[in-house]
């Protein structure tokens, strides 16, 4: 991995992790697309960097975090089905992390979100429940939804998205609690891989790993603003033909190819 790369794909961790379109997934298509091999280590590596964009929300929302302590319990209610599924499955789950996989879910994860605005259509854009009215039951529900997005190319954020709406919730406020939810998932999630491969990791892989978190971070506190300033007033039909395009191309002109 080279200086160009680590920032690439840094880059592309912040600007993906809170929109509905995969960061997993788009870590994958891009490590294909530079020539990155998907070894367990670089797997490692795609899960470590999404932590730079983890603190990014942390940074963002340490007081509403302070000053709310049953939003604590509703986020490590929801980071149940998650991580229990995450702990007895992990071999599992790690297996299906593949380009083809990527674009099938890609694609179909952009069909639920059409056909979710079009069903939503009659309906005014930012109507729906504030986050402190969000009981404990609903963001269990919430985590159920979150557990889909195992399967690389689903989006942790968008199953949220849709959770959180599906839940009575607004549209800034669904996504608000699907950044949160982010915070002991990814943290757990790459504290667990960090482990599991921690013999595997070279000292040349901790700098490539450190410019790729602080690059992600930076990108990562651009992006949570913008993203909670678009959903107040648009709907995610854009993410949906987004993902449908993107997976479209890549399934027939990349997975084709011999990695």
């Amino acid at each position: 991995m080279t200086l160009f790369d680590a920032l690439i794909l840094g880059a592309l961790e912040g600007v993906s992790e809170f929109l509905p379109i995969s960061s997993t997934g788009h870590l994958i298509l891009a490590s294909h697309l530079l020539g990155l091999e998907q070894t367990a280590t670089h797997k490692a590596f795609e899960v470590s960097i999404q932590l730079g964009s983890i603190l990014a929300v942390l940074f963002l929302y340490t007081q509403r975090l302070l000053q709310d302590k049953m939003l604590w319990l509703k986020i490590a209610i929801a980071f149940i089905p998650a991580g229990a599924l995450g702990f007895l499955f992990y071999k599992q789950i790690k297996a299906l992390f593949g380009v083809e996989t990527v674009s099938i879910m890609l694609i179909a994860g952009g069909v639920v979100f059409l056909l979710f605005e079009y069903l939503r259509h009659d309906k005014p854009i930012n109507t729906g429940k504030e986050l402190r009215e969000l009981s404990f039951k609903q963001a269990f529900t919430i985590g159920i939804f979150q557990s889909l997005s195992m399967i690389p190319g689903t989006s942790r954020s968008g199953a949220t998205l849709i959770g959180g709406l599906l839940m009575g919730l607004n549209r800034k406020s669904a996504a608000e609690f699907s950044f949160l939810l982010a915070i002991p998932t990814m943290i757990i999630a790459t504290a667990y891989d960090l482990l599991k491969h921690r013999n595997e990791m070279v000292v040349d892989d901790y700098f490539m790993l450190s410019v790729a978190f602080v690059t992600a971070f930076v990108f990562a506190l651009a992006t949570v603003k913008l993203f909670v300033a678009f959903v107040s007033r648009h709907t995610f039909v854009p993410f949906g033909i987004y993902r449908i395009v993107v997976g479209i191309i890549f399934f027939y002109f990349i997975a084709s190819i011999p990695a």
